[in-house]
């Protein structure tokens, strides 16, 4: 992985979602520092500040675009408004997501359908329309963020592990049908990363990070561009993501159950 060989990031043009904090930011950060022109997109105003602090700290062209990515349109939308505004897109990441951990009986149904459109539809939308454009040009690189949890359906997290588990198998899939054009799609399967989306104050995001237990986004997405760059299909990254996926399959349903009921079941 560390003898990856890097693309002239120069010549290239990013296009990066959920880009305003977290690891959107860091991703947008990344490829700004190797020279690479982005296109970031958050549903937050705060996207425009961040557009302007890295163009003015690495030199590079920013565009940014205020959007909820969470509408079954929005896909269609972002890329018609891409293809309006001459931005070819080399570098696709789709970073954008949520996260809440509740049982689906007990989840508004108005947020279940959020979930699903952006990390199905939109993922699913995006995928199509700029890979086509990265076939004819016979270059391209798609990061697609899945998660640990992919591999782990349980008791509170079944609507977020089953979509992101959606992701995976979508992008090892797509791999294959992309290859022979010189594009290559990669799945991400972070385990816990410290930023906002875990909901957790800075001290214990901080301890988590301490004890090894989350990775920094900075770490993160240095592991997620080596992998997509050296052509792979996945990435886990971290040691203690491979450690703590083989631990968690080995726990006996009956201990799952003693522990749903003791710690989070409402009594």
């Amino acid at each position: 992985m560390c003898f990856v060989k890097y693309p002239d990031f120069t010549t290239l043009k990013a296009l990066v979602t959920g880009a305003s904090s977290g690891m959107g930011y860091e991703y947008a950060r990344q490829l700004a520092e190797k020279g690479c022109a982005l296109v970031i997109v958050s549903n937050e105003e705060q996207i425009h500040v961040v557009a302007n602090e890295l163009q003015q700290k690495y030199g590079v062209g920013v565009a940014s675009i205020c959007m909820d990515l969470a509408r079954p349109e929005a896909a269609k939308e972002l890329y018609d408004m891409c293809r309006e505004q001459g931005h070819e897109i080399d570098i696709l990441v789709n970073n954008a997501g949520m996260f809440m951990f509740r049982d689906v009986n007990d989840t508004d149904p108005a947020r279940i359908e959020t979930m699903l459109n952006l990390h199905v539809i939109t993922v699913t939308q995006m995928c199509r329309y700029f890979s086509a454009d990265m076939c004819q040009r016979r270059r391209g690189w798609i990061i697609n963020m899945s998660s640990l949890s992919a591999y782990l359906p349980n008791f509170g997290i079944a609507l977020y592990a089953s979509t992101k588990a959606f992701i995976r198998v979508f992008t090892r899939s797509i791999y294959w049908e992309l290859y022979d054009h010189n594009v290559y799609a990669t799945a991400i399967c972070p385990g816990g990363v410290a930023t906002r989306l875990l909901g957790l104050s800075d001290s214990l995001l901080k301890l988590g990070v301490n004890l090894c237990v989350l990775l920094t986004p900075e770490k993160l997405v240095k592991r997620a561009l080596q992998a997509a760059f050296g052509r792979r299909k996945q990435t886990i990254p971290g040691l203690i993501n491979y450690i703590g996926l083989v631990f968690v399959t080995l726990l006996p349903p009956a201990l799952r159950m003693w522990i749903r009921r003791k710690f989070f079941v409402k009594k």
